[in-house]
Order: C-alpha cells, then structure tokens, then sequence
C-alpha cells in the first residue's frame, strides 16, 4: 500500500501522517508499516536541538495509525469512517528513534469486540524494539 492509499484511509496530513508505506499485511490480521525518519521532520527543531530524538508519544501514534489501517482492513465498516484511538496500554519505550532510522510499525490483531479493535503493536528500528504498546481503536461513520 503506497502512500496514496494511506492518504485515502487516514485523514492524517503532513506533518501528523506518521505511516509512509504498508510493506505487509495479512487482510487483518497483521500489518508492517514504515515511517521514515528524517531530520526534516518539524519535531526535531525542538526535540532535542542538539541530540533530536522521536517523541516517544509520536511513535505511539505511527502505532496509532498502523492499528487504524490493520483495523480498516479487517472492517465491515463503510468507507466513510473514520478509526478512532480508544486506549494504549502496556506502553514501553526501548531505544530512541533519531533522524535516518527507518521505524517498523507492526500491528497484530488480539481481538475484536463490539465495534473496538485490540492489537499489539511494535515499533522498531535495525531488528531492535524501539517501542511497544497494545493499543484500542474503534471505528465511527462520518
């Protein structure tokens, strides 16, 4: 799924769209996603200027919106949703993710239940965990 199709589901715009590229995906199941890391990125200026790492609050909502595109395909949904962040737990923060990294964002469904998706997410750069989180979406029609 190049970023056109992303553009189509998400209604994230630059600079909060987060998901470049969805690399793999099992019709709902499970989702790989990227984002590419760049020093470009409007965050840094502030986060840190003299070492800029990721906020890690950032990388949760790449997480966010990888879960938003695995939940939509495993949707009965209309087109006209929109996914909304319900919940994040078990949150942790493993290494920092700074300018040049490539960040994985994968998305595995847990469970689906009255209209809220489950899904264990990791996010990680160079094979090594940078984040995780097990977070909550839901789907609401516009």
């Amino acid at each position: 799924m190049d970023i056109n199709r992303i553009m189509e589901l998400l209604p994230h715009r630059y600079p909060f769209l987060l998901v470049d590229r969805v690399l793999e995906s099992d019709q709902g199941e499970r989702l790989l996603a990227m984002k590419n890391v760049t020093m470009n990125e409007p965050f840094f200026q502030g986060h840190f200027p003299n070492k800029p790492v990721m906020p890690g609050v950032l990388i949760i909502e790449a997480l966010a919106q990888t879960t938003c595109l695995l939940a939509n395909e495993a949707s009965e949904v209309s087109g006209n949703a929109i996914y909304l962040l319900v919940g994040v737990d078990k949150a942790r923060f493993k290494r920092q993710v700074i300018p040049g990294d490539q960040l994985l964002l994968e998305a595995k469904l847990l469970k689906h239940k009255r209209g809220i998706w489950v899904v264990s997410t990791t996010a990680s750069v160079d094979g090594k965990v940078a984040a995780s989180a097990e977070i909550m979406c839901t789907a609401r029609e516009l």
